[in-house]
């Protein structure tokens, strides 16, 4: 009986091998990234201006965003004052955004590089984390007052017409002009 419980033991601690590799390093390979809470796609994102979802509460409830009306500018009817217009708001979020991004990613930067270089103290990883927080606060409100300026230029016709061409049938409902 002995025998048969350790080799039993013995194929268990095997077979729940890869299974505990998979749970307990699932970091492993990203102590080689630049900056080790950001991705290289993140980077990128960021350094592009991208949304990366950040201004998911205006589009998904009726507000959308001056890239996505472009993109649907024909369908839209959008006249050509309205694509001027967009084309701004989109340059300008971008231009904005970039900005942004580049101060999110230096803050990501400098507090990963405290770790690294061993230096970090209770009083400056309250101030890093503050400096990424405060980033990623002005990051996320510049992509959604873009948002908020195109339901400006569109008609309540085409903000709905926009729902339905981006497959939101919940409920988004024509946000009220202010």
């Amino acid at each position: 009986m002995a025998r048969w419980s350790f080799a039993a033991a013995a194929a268990l601690v095997l077979c729940a091998q890869p299974g505990w590799t998979q749970t307990h390093q699932p970091y492993a390979g990203h102590e080689a990234r630049p900056i080790k809470a950001l991705t290289a796609e993140q980077i990128a994102d960021l350094k592009a201006g991208r949304g990366m979802g950040l201004a998911l509460a205006a589009e998904l409830n009726g507000y959308p965003g001056p890239l996505h009306v472009l993109e649907l500018a024909g369908p839209l009817g959008l006249t050509a004052d309205q694509k001027d217009r967009m084309t701004r708001l989109f340059e300008d979020m971008r231009m904005e955004a970039v900005a942004l991004g580049d101060r999110l990613i230096a803050a990501e930067a400098a507090l990963d590089r405290q770790f690294a270089q061993k230096s970090v103290t209770a009083a400056s990883l309250g101030d890093g984390v503050q400096g990424i927080a405060t980033a990623h606060a002005a990051l996320r409100q510049a992509h959604l007052k873009y948002h908020l300026a195109t339901v400006e230029v569109l008609t309540a016709e085409q903000i709905a017409r926009y729902a339905e061409l981006r497959g939101y049938t919940g409920g988004a409902h024509t946000p009220r002009r202010h």
